[in-house]
């Protein structure tokens, strides 16, 4: 059974029982509409009082679980965190959360993962948490990998909401385990004399889409075949997912000149023990020839090499593809043979870069 008097303190938060105390709080989240509040939370103020003082009370007494109010510095909910599905013969429980709309975007959800989840492993013998998310939810994704937590998998079409089915991943959190996030490179910005490297945004959404539709783009590289701008929604999408397991992290690339989309680059397939990635890029067709692409990837390795210590940068480019060979070429990588058959049945040109290329 959990505690009933619990009480956690974090650096800006307090997570504490629900009481009385809060009606009128409760009481003006029911009348705005706001939905953050734990599973069974009444939708009418009348049923406030009775909720506070005995149903949300209800899973702690069943010893399922225990829902906590997220409280700031001045005393006010900004949100609410539970445990639930708690298995005391496995060892195991689930953590869920929500944070009032006004109050989101502050780290608050992360600080109360992590302060909840330290006590559940201090106070408890139970050995590990679970947490869900919607696939399509990156700020929930993001606090799951901020909180420690391991990307395990995903579950497809899981769960059905209002728009339809959706994926849902899975997260778990061990006792024993770091407690620091997974291996992730940053969104960060990378700056050349000519370009800006940045973190792709729905505004890219046109002109990926223009770009990856152009016939030399579909003819020379992997790109889903009548590329759209659901294409284009979905690579970025993806692409931040791919961030959040520590797997790849993407690039757009700005003509600092004109503002102008010039190119995509992503980093992929990162192997963070042995140090080694692989890097692709796609040039808009009023970008090409001017050298944009061997530009932003010489960037990013240097990046890559001096600030994450990696040793090795591979480049593959189709035997069809003699442009994207000379980009390879020009940024310095040596080529190292052909393997066949890897794309489409296409051969690729393979090309490294380590360190000691750069100069």
């Amino acid at each position: 059974m959990f505690d009933a008097d619990v009480s956690i303190t974090t650096e800006r938060l307090t997570l504490r029982p629900f009481g009385l105390q809060d009606a009128t709080r409760v009481g003006s989240i029911v009348r705005s509409g706001v939905q953050f509040l734990p599973p069974g939370a009444p939708a009418k103020p009348a049923a406030v009082a009775q909720w506070l003082s005995t149903g949300v009370h209800e899973l702690r007494r069943s010893g399922q679980g225990l829902h906590l109010a997220m409280t700031d510095a001045a005393g006010l909910i900004v949100g609410a965190i539970s445990l639930f599905r708690t298995s005391w013969a496995a060892g195991t429980t689930e953590v869920g959360y929500g944070v009032h709309p006004l109050y989101r975007g502050r780290g608050f959800a992360t600080e109360a993962v992590r302060g909840l989840t330290n006590w559940v492993f201090e106070a408890t013998d139970l050995r590990r948490i679970d947490l869900t998310a919607n696939l399509d939810n990156t700020p929930s994704l993001r606090v799951a990998q901020k909180a420690g937590f391991t990307w395990e998998g995903v579950l497809r079409a899981a769960v059905l909401e209002d728009d339809g089915a959706h994926d849902l991943v899975i997260f778990g959190l061990l006792r024993g385990d770091s407690r620091f996030p997974s291996d992730t490179l940053p969104r960060t910005e990378l700056r050349t004399p000519r370009l800006l490297l940045r973190p792709p945004a729905p505004g890219d959404v046109p002109d990926l889409a223009a770009t990856g539709a152009d016939p030399v783009t579909q003819a020379r590289t992997g790109v889903p075949r009548g590329y759209t701008q659901d294409h284009a929604r979905a690579f970025i999408d993806q692409s931040e997912r791919m961030r959040l397991r520590g797997a790849g992290v993407a690039w757009t690339v700005e003509e600092l000149a004109t503002g102008r989309y010039a190119a995509s680059v992503d980093l992929r397939d990162l192997d963070w023990v042995n140090r080694t990635a692989e890097i692709g890029y796609m040039t808009a067709p009023w970008a090409r020839g001017r050298g944009f692409a061997g530009e932003a990837v010489v960037r990013i390795a240097h990046w890559l090499f001096e600030q994450y210590g990696f040793g090795r940068l591979q480049l593959r480019a189709a035997v069809s593809n003699p442009a994207s060979q000379r980009v390879a070429e020009k940024a310095g990588f040596v080529r190292e043979g052909v393997a066949r058959a890897s794309l489409g049945g296409e051969d690729l040109v393979v090309y490294s870069l380590v360190p000691a290329d750069l100069g």
